[in-house]
């Protein structure tokens, strides 16, 4: 699908000869072109066919199906090895024997050095042409070793790393068909470490594997040559050797084992902080910091613990490795002593040599070898099992291009059961019967948790099925509940990888309503949305996810509540022109809470508990007698504000209209659907077509669609800031201060020194114990010689000619022994001691950084994703200690040992010094030219390697959608695409790799030919120990010096992890979180919570915009207000403001405290807040509701019991101790949203702020949340930032924002009276009908909080509990009488004693709704006179109900009013009533409506002497009142 990831650039190693592939030269243009620039992606060289990712993936499946079709019998377990080994095998075997041959070279290498060494023996009769010989063997032999070293091991590399690209190829393919059992058996988690650290072990595995065989087969060879040369005294060092293995191998177990329990620790503090920055917002907003700061530090504290244990292991591994071959060289030289042999320095340094060979066989590779086999087939065990996961059927449709008419297509659900988890006896599904013929819609409802999205599920047969079945015909296209949008850019995610066609593409943006926000985004179309579309909000993200399903142009469709994310008005058309208008001739299943659109569908299906409760048309429903009215809601709320212009949908009802929702009798059920079916007349006339017409077009044309959305901005993440050059030194600097003090970095210098030290002089005393030794063996023979020289002659011979030195023995074994010692002491004291300093390091720099982020600004938090701020915490701090200590230490080890050969060969043959000083310089260049180039491919890696767990993340993410449109295979492709990708950038990593290699390499082989050739021409002045040692040297260098230099290259990579860490760590803070005692405001603080801002400003940066400006208010004591505005209006700002999660200007106070002078806890922790998004924390549910241990367990089952939670929790296992999984995904998102309404019950603060705490919910779990609202925080100061129009409509005050600022702040009534108000513009945006039932709402608010305060006043029953309340009412109530009178036309005088005089004409219905039934257009004074006296009964009736406390006689007398119209129960109504509504009714409606809002002055004193004159209260609507035009029916008036 991303065309980006495809580029041309042939790779030039196809084409390459063997020359230029054994010495890289291919790789010259490239090193070339990366010294003169940086390289990009495209510069990087294609991969050959053979390790193309779809190639070896196919290959592999094949072969693993073959093995798992042989193990059906169940006699044993299909072997990925043997899949591995069928595809790979024979090359890996080859490349065996191109080891062994290296091998075998450096075994016959220290046989020629023998002999170079014994032509410097005094009396050894090696000529000087043998020695130049001698002397060539050895060079040629470093020469060798330098050509086949690096073809072996590019060789095996290239292989590991096919055999992780087809493994990964497999396991994507295998997450692909994993069925739902499956998926609940592993995580997205899982399978990402799977591919990303599991599999890696191919990569390093095969480069030991071979020394298995090799290692064994080169000990016996040098066994053989050993006992050729010293006899059994070789069976000492020998054993020496094999004691040490099985140590090193308990060693390395230990390792492992403390590894494995790191690795634990590491999980659980990385999933720690992935919930942490996740949810910092709330942490934040919650005071969490110190509960969340403790428990990651005590994680880390036990982490540490582990890590230290294993670094101490691995010194004393460092250790055995260091010294083990003197252990053995001593073990071999004291037994030659024992048995009286001299120490012949030929004999001591090819012994020397041969045990360096099978040091680094034995205590390096094939301890890595057996290390890695081990590690591996854990890895292997691991793939397998998750490869043997259950799989999805598959599927007997093939999916095809060609279409199917979509006459012929169907889903047939017949009496399906199902369940989810086969433990369990709950059933998901049961007894579930539906069909959708072509051109029908089947709407899916019921509670959460009722099984509607398993509904679809099933269909999609990702939910097994217990019994029934599901016969579908037609291409699937499927819209998830959570919208699934994939890193790509926006044409890309809408496409998905078919072929774009401009004209269906356009046709769907516009459908979609789209057009607009693509005008304004940076690229258009083709702008990248990022992962898991993060810079797009909720309601694109729906959009864009319905789009991708129109583009699919599929049979069937189903939609899993697709419209809860775009507000009413978007919701409507996108109903009107998508599910009713593109997709009308095919079958949908639409599963919704946006209940207003039941009655266009042509079957209702509601679900309860996987029960299927009820089934049939809207009419059919309405009167079956199923409690259809408890999920219903007022149906006009479609018609709500966009959230894209201001608000986003909330079917939110008043707690008046909510009051006995589930108590209330069958005969106010009738009531209900009585006052639905007159307000449906409304808009069945307004509109002058029917129901059915409305899917033709919305009442909201495309036109206005495209003129009034307000086009979101699309934010895009700030690019990470990436350092560029060479790490500085300061860096280093911070790094040993933050783990060592100046005395232990002086004490840790001069120990690496003394170990050095330590082990040179050892080889020096060996040097001169050998020289003494061969002197002696020189004298000894030249006496002999004499002696039997003498005897021949027969002469007598005196022995007092020549002297034979005496050679103390036990002396040198001391001093010997002594110093095998130090060199063993003083290594395990400097690893101990670096170790110590790298972990203090790495703890310290971790505890700096995450002090910094969990103080930095909320800012930062918005602007960085929250993988950016994870992979500091995981991927760095886990190279500090893991990776870079090991490293850092063997680069300084390696660096000492290169500089002392260099020194030692330099001391003995000063002539060495003058090839050595061109060889550092080429050195120097060749590094520098190598770095360059090197570093530009680490970051390419680095890049290229994300996009393959990004893919795989948002593959798991959207699964469900991928297998219903059946693009698996794309995605393969697409992850195929990306690996060949990453592959590119490897391949040139171990390439250059080797490149250097081979070049350093051949400059150890100059300088081991410069030495052996520089000894010859000084032989006069050398001796042979010290032609040994410098020799010996000169060979050890070759290996060791390139691991060294890519040992510097690797710290300096790894050291930027420590940068990325510093850069965290300095991040700048919040304000003090506690202010001094003097400075902290009384325990009792807030007392009342009355706010006040003064002139306060907001600004989210420095040099960024002003978002909140000049904001002047004050909200009273136990007020209820609701802030309302357009997208970014500033209402979530506020809260940001009052909570000082950015710091404001100027001046804001609670009960008379500035809260800029107290501390953030101070002021956090007294104001509760319910989040829009539920938070839950891994852990335990108790640990969610009270991280402090505040209350107990009766506090908290109160509060579970007030939010209706109690016996959800109580029949989990374990209660408040029940584990909440991560993301609380074991919860439903309104179970989640009552926690978090549970939390701020617990919390008990004076001040609420709500946050749009009901947008996932459904309308039961939406009126209990509003209803325990209203009950528990009746006498609590509340803020409630309203999505929802009519969740706030009924509040004291609102606070209506744009741009920033307060526009108006009064009672909702008052406010809708003005024609030019904000609230009025935004209010009449949401539709005729709504904007009439909202004003209703307001107009009885207003009405009722007079009755309390003059009820109160009246009966002197303001005691003083209330009396703040009250008194915020009256003030209320008073502003709005003061502001009235100013008025010159005394406007709201004259239409309240309207409403006083008119009040029988207001009928308040069952659940608190106000139906107007006004009798302007009776014709007759008799019905005039019945409506009027009937009107009058339920007047009574309604406004004894309006009270707070309702009695038993009331709910009688209402039902009685009702009893004319509804005498035999709630079936007498039907779908056609509420269709053909009658046009006396509408003009009733509309007379009223247009008094409710308002005229202008003229009318309005029409209006007042229309009253005083007529009893009936008929009023006049003129014609040129344009408000009055919008209402139903307005063509119809007749004027009188």
């Amino acid at each position: 699908m991303d065309e980006s990831l495809k580029h041309h650039n042939p790779n030039p190693v196809i084409h390459a000869n063997p020359i230029s592939k054994i010495f890289f030269w291919w790789m010259n243009p490239l090193f070339k072109k990366g010294y003169g620039r940086q390289l990009e992606i495209d510069d990087m060289y294609n991969v050959t066919v053979e390790d193309q990712s779809d190639k070896l993936g196919e290959r592999l499946e094949k072969e693993w199906k073959k093995e798992v079709d042989k193990c059906k019998d169940g006699k044993r377990k299909p072997s990925l090895f043997q899949a591995l080994f069928k595809i790979f095998g024979l090359e890996y075997i080859l490349l065996g024997f191109v080891l062994f041959l290296e091998e075998a070279t450096k075994v016959i290498q220290p046989l020629l050095l023998g002999g170079l060494i014994r032509y410097f023996t005094p009396g050894s009769g090696v000529s000087k042409t043998e020695s130049y010989l001698y002397a060539m063997g050895v060079s040629l032999c470093a020469i060798m070793l330098a050509i086949s070293h690096h073809p072996y091991f590019f060789g095996v590399q290239r292989i590991g790393m096919k055999m992780r690209i087809a493994c990964c190829s497999l396991l994507y393919r295998k997450s692909l068909r994993l069925s739902s059992e499956g998926l609940g058996k592993t995580t997205t988690g899982q399978i990402v470490n799977l591919m990303s650290n599991d599999v890696n072990r191919f990569d390093q595995a095969v480069i030991f594997l071979h020394f298995l065989w090799v290692g064994p087969i080169e000990a016996v060879a040098v066994l053989a040559i050993l006992w050729r040369e010293l006899g059994p005294s070789t069976l000492a060092g020998f054993a020496v050797l094999l004691l040490l293995v099985p140590v090193q191998g308990w060693m390395g177990k230990l390792f492992s084992k403390f590894r494995q329990k790191t690795a634990k620790y590491t999980d659980e503090r990385v999933k720690l902080m992935n919930e942490i920055i996740a949810g910092m917002r709330v942490i934040k907003m919650y005071c969490w910091e110190k509960p969340f700061g403790d428990l990651v530090r005590s994680v880390r504290r036990l982490e540490v613990k582990h890590v230290e244990r294993k670094m101490i292991t691995e010194a004393v591994l460092d250790s055995y490795i260091y010294s083990g071959r003197y252990f053995c060289v001593y073990a071999t030289v004291v037994c030659l002593t024992v048995i009286g042999k001299a120490l012949r320095a030929e004999k001591v340094f090819v012994t020397l040599v041969l045990f360096v060979a099978l040091e680094n066989v034995f205590f390096w590779f094939l301890q890595q070898g057996v290390k890695m086999i081990s590690e591996l087939i854990m890895c292997v065990k691991r793939l397998q099992t998750f490869l043997q996961l259950d799989e999805l059927p598959e599927n007997e449709q093939k999916i095809t291009e060609e279409k199917i008419p979509v006459k012929e297509c169907f889903i047939d659900i017949n009496n399906v059961s199902a369940r989810w988890d086969q433990k369990v006896e709950q059933f998901t599904l049961q007894n579930v019967t539906a069909r959708v013929e072509p051109g029908k819609l089947l709407a899916v409802i019921g509670p959460v948790g009722a099984g509607k999205s398993s509904l679809l599920m099933s269909v999609l047969k990702e939910l097994p099925l217990l019994k029934g079945n599901i016969e579908l015909k037609g291409r699937i296209a499927y819209v998830s509940q959570q919208p699934w949008v994939f890193s790509a850019s926006l044409r890309q995610n809408i496409i998905f990888g078919n072929k774009y066609e401009k004209l269906k593409y356009d046709r769907i943006l516009k459908a979609c309503a789209l057009t607009k926000d693509i005008d304004v985004m940076p690229h258009g179309d083709m702008t990248l949305i990022g992962d898991r579309g993060v810079s797009l909000s909720g309601g694109q993200r729906a959009r864009v996810s319905l789009a991708r399903a129109l583009y699919m142009d599929a049979e069937v469709y189903l939609l899993d509540d697709p419209l809860s994310a775009v507000d009413a008005s978007v919701g409507r058309h996108l109903f009107e022109n998508v599910v009713q208008g593109i997709l009308k001739n095919k079958p949908r299943i639409l599963v919704t809470h946006q209940l207003q659109f039941l009655k266009e569908a042509e079957q209702i299906l509601i679900l309860k508990e996987g029960d299927m409760i009820g089934k049939g048309t809207f009419q059919e429903l309405s009167t079956s007698g199923i409690d259809f009215s408890s999920l219903l809601k007022h149906e006009e709320e479609e018609e709500e504000p966009p959230p894209d212009l201001y608000e986003s949908f909330d079917p939110h009802q008043s707690q008046s209209r909510l009051h006995g929702l589930h108590s209330k009798s069958h005969e106010h059920v009738n009531g209900y659907l009585h006052n639905l079916r007159k307000r449906t007349r409304v808009d069945s006339s307004c509109s002058h077509h029917s129901v059915n017409d409305s899917v033709k077009g919305s009442m909201m044309s495309l036109a206005s669609i495209g003129t009034e959305f307000e086009a979101e901005t699309v934010q895009l993440p700030e690019e990470e800031e990436r350092h560029e050059g060479t790490v500085g030194m300061s860096v280093y600097y911070q790094y040993f201060k933050a783990g060592a003090g100046i005395i232990k970095f002086l004490i840790l210098a001069l120990l690496c020194i003394a170990a050095q030290v330590a082990y040179i002089y050892s080889d020096w005393w060996l040097s001169i114990w050998s020289n003494q030794e061969e002197a002696r063996f020189a004298a000894m023979r030249e006496d002999s010689l004499l002696r039997n020289e003498y005897q021949l002659r027969n002469l007598t011979y005196n022995g007092t000619n020549i002297t034979i030195p005496e050679v103390d023995t036990h002396f040198n074994v001391a001093v010997f022994s002594g110093l095998i010692a130090s060199v063993f002491l003083l290594g395990l004291l400097r690893a101990l001691m670096f170790f110590k300093v790298a972990v203090d390091a790495s703890q310290a720099l971790h505890n700096t950084m995450f002090a910094a982020i969990l103080r930095s600004h909320i800012g930062f938090f918005d602007t960085n994703p929250v993988g950016r701020i994870l992979n500091r915490f995981s991927k760095d701090v886990g190279h500090m200690d893991d990776i870079l200590p090991i490293t850092f230490f063997d680069f300084i080890q390696c660096g000492l040992l290169i500089l002392g050969i260099v020194i030692v060969a330099g001391v003995v043959n000063p002539w060495v010094f003058i090839i050595v000083v061109p060889l550092i310089v080429m050195f120097i260049i060749v590094r520098r030219y190598y770095i360059r180039t090197s570093r530009h491919i680490k970051r390419l890696e680095g890049t290229t390697r994300s996009p393959v767990f990004s893919h795989l993340s948002a593959t798991l993410q959207g699964l469900h959608t991928i297998r219903a449109f059946g693009a698996e295979g794309k995605f393969t492709e697409e992850f195929d695409c990306h690996q060949d990708l990453h592959t590119e950038s490897w391949f040139l990593f171990l390439s250059s790799s080797r490149w250097l290699a081979i070049r350093l390499d051949w400059l150890c082989a100059i300088f081991v030919t410069a030495v052996s050739f520089c000894c010859v021409f000084a032989a006069e002045s050398l001796n042979a120990g010290l032609v040994g040692l410098s020799m010996t040297y000169a060979m050890t260098l070759m290996g060791m010096f390139q691991w060294g230099v890519r040992q510097s290259a690797e710290v300096e990579n790894q050291m930027i992890s420590v940068e990325r860490v510093l850069d965290y760590a300095k991040l700048p803070s919040e304000a003090q979180l506690e202010v001094e005692e003097e400075k902290q405001p009384p325990p009792s603080w807030p007392q009342n919570g009355q706010i006040s801002t003064d002139e306060a400003c907001l600004r989210y940066s420095k040099n960024g915009p002003l978002v909140l400006k000049d904001l002047s208010f004050t909200i009273r004591a136990r007020e209820k207000v609701g802030i309302v505005g357009r997208t970014g209006a500033g209402k979530s700002s506020l809260i940001t403001m009052l909570f000082r999660l950015v710091e404001p200007n100027g001046r804001i106070t609670i009960d008379n405290i500035n809260v800029q002078s107290i501390g953030l806890h101070d002021l956090r922790k007294h104001i509760s807040i319910i989040p829009q998004d539920p938070v839950l924390f891994t852990g335990k549910l108790r640990r969610n509701l009270d991280p402090f241990s505040n209350h107990g367990d009766d506090a908290l089952w109160n509060a579970l019991t007030e939010v209706q939670l109690k016996q959800a929790i109580e029949d989990l296992p374990h209660g408040l101790d029940s584990e909440v999984s991560e993301g609380g995904i074991n919860f439903s998102v309104g179970q989640r949203q009552l926690i978090c309404l549970a939390r701020a019950i617990l919390r008990n603060n004076k001040i609420l702020m709500i946050d749009e705490a009901t947008a996932n919910v459904d309308p039961r779990t939406d009126a209990l949340i509003q209803q325990t609202i209203r009950e528990k925080f009746s006498k609590c100061t509340v803020l409630t930032i309203a999505h929802r129009l009519h969740t706030i409509m009924d509040s004291d005050r609102l606070l209506v924002l744009d741009d920033g600022k307060v526009v108006e702040f009064d009672v909702p009534y008052k406010l809708l009276q003005s024609s030019n108000s904000t609230l009025r513009k935004l209010v009449e945006q949401t539709g005729k009908s709504e904007t009439i039932h909202l004003m209703e709402i307001a107009k009885t608010a207003f009405e009722k909080s007079k009755e309390i305060v003059d009820s109160n006043v009246k009966d002197g029953k303001v005691n003083e509990q209330d009396s703040v309340s009250v008194n915020n009412v009256s003030a209320i109530v008073e502003d709005n009488d003061r502001d009235n009178n100013d008025d010159a036309d005394m406007e709201m005088n004259e239409e309240r004693s309207l409403l006083v005089q008119d009040s029988g004409n207001v009928v308040k219905g069952d659940e608190g709704k106000v139906d107007k039934v006004v009798n302007d257009g009776m014709e007759n004074t008799e019905g005039k006179d019945k409506l009027v006296e009937k009107e009058n009964k339920e007047f009574n009736a309604s406004g004894k109900e309006g009270k707070i406390d309702v009695d038993h006689e009331v709910d009688k007398e209402e039902r009685a009013s009702g009893s004319d119209e509804t005498e035999d129960g709630a079936n007498e109504y039907t779908l056609t009533d509420i269709e053909d509504a009658s046009h006396d009714d509408i003009e009733d409606v509309d007379d009223d409506n247009a008094k409710l809002l308002g005229k202008d002055e003229k009318d309005k004193e029409d209006m007042v002497d229309d009253t005083k004159q007529r009893s009936e209260t008929k009023h006049e609507v003129n014609e040129n009142d344009e408000t009055s035009k919008l209402l139903p029916g307005h063509d119809e008036k007749v004027d009188n």
